[in-house]
């Protein structure tokens, strides 16, 4: 995201913060079933981040002080990077050349939060804001847009990157279509498409998010889970009424899923996804990993969603996947013309 762009959403957190903290005398609206209503599409955009700087220590939330003083950081960053580029320009750098594979640049990224967050961190669960510690033995993958991960590790359980240029199976689960990068479950603020569409019923709720069109459809009457033995991408979901706050809870992954953030495999995990109405535009979006056969202690963060107007048009991934095809193609030609995969 362009610095001027944090910074203009921290002058928008400042003024905003106030009101939109007190939520305590906020009534939902009710549905015709009597609900809370949760219906429509909600963003969950955010440039706050996952775990919290070690500065925070323990501290949830900004001070007004404090986000002037992460303002005038960032304006003296962004000063410094503009410039860099006019000497940059000025000299005439040097611009690579030949085959280059490079990621999305800034004109892509919707990482702007709408809301009023001034948070320090998603993470509210350990208290210092920080992923635990993973057991002994968790596998650990991690990709990356420019380079593949160089190890042998199969299944690959991570969405972005791969492993080789082979053949599809050795890519990340998104580039495969199989996986939004960000829609999880659970969902996570990502660089764009941070959207998802809540569609209630009396007796279920269908949590659709943008990135792949993936539809949970959530019974919210008594229904016997699954068979220990059926086992899915996202889940087997069951949900319920506390209060105003609708629990989802769910089971039974497949297992070639990582659990969270490049750690572990899913297969044993629990998550625990609480959606609650505090504004007119506002919805809160809580949720707690559980996986002793990968972190050493619960996972709780706190993502807050704000409606918007628009609504979600299907993301046609597998129909328009070229990038898959160009991707084991240039592999090919790279082999048959002797070059490495990095174009050299």
């Amino acid at each position: 995201m362009p610095l001027r762009l944090v910074i203009a959403a921290g002058f928008s957190m400042l003024t905003l913060n106030v009101g939109a903290q007190d939520s305590d005398e906020f009534e939902a609206p009710r549905n015709e079933w009597g609900q809370p209503d949760l219906n429509g599409v909600w963003n969950f955009s955010s440039n706050t981040p996952m775990q919290r700087p070690e500065k925070w220590g323990s501290q949830e939330f900004l001070t007004p002080a404090q986000m002037r003083e992460e303002i005038e950081r960032q304006e003296a960053a962004a000063k410094a990077a503009d410039e860099r580029a006019a000497r940059a320009v000025d000299l005439k750098a040097d611009i690579p050349t030949g085959p280059q594979v490079l990621g999305y640049n800034d004109f892509w990224f919707e990482t702007e939060g709408l809301d009023a967050n001034v948070r320090t961190s998603h993470i509210v669960y350990p208290g210092d804001g920080q992923i635990p510690e993973p057991v002994e033995g968790a596998q650990i993958q991690r990709g990356n847009q420019i380079t593949d991960t160089p190890n042998e590790l199969r299944p690959v359980r991570f969405v972005v990157g791969g492993i080789s240029k082979d053949g599809p199976e050795d890519r990340g689960l998104s580039e495969r279509c199989i996986v939004g990068f960000n829609s999880g479950p659970p969902f996570v603020p990502s660089l764009y498409n941070n959207n998802v569409q809540l569609v209630q019923s009396e007796t279920s709720v269908a949590i659709l998010t943008e990135m792949i069109h993936d539809a949970r459809i959530v019974p919210i009457t008594e229904k016997p889970p699954l068979d220990d033995k059926i086992r899915l991408w996202s889940g087997d979901s069951r949900g319920y009424w506390d209060g105003d706050a609708l629990v989802v809870e769910t089971q039974n992954f497949n297992g070639y899923r990582q659990t969270f953030s490049s750690t572990g495999n899913n297969y044993n995990m629990t998550l625990t996804e609480k959606f609650t109405r505090t504004a007119k535009d506002q919805v809160i979006y809580e949720f707690t990993i559980s996986d002793r056969s990968t972190f050493s202690d619960d996972i709780t963060a706190v993502v807050p969603m704000t409606k918007t107007s628009g609504q979600l048009y299907e993301y046609a991934c597998h129909e328009g996947n070229y990038g898959m095809l160009n991707t084991l193609r240039g592999a090919r030609v790279a082999e048959e013309n002797g070059w490495d995969l990095e174009g050299r």
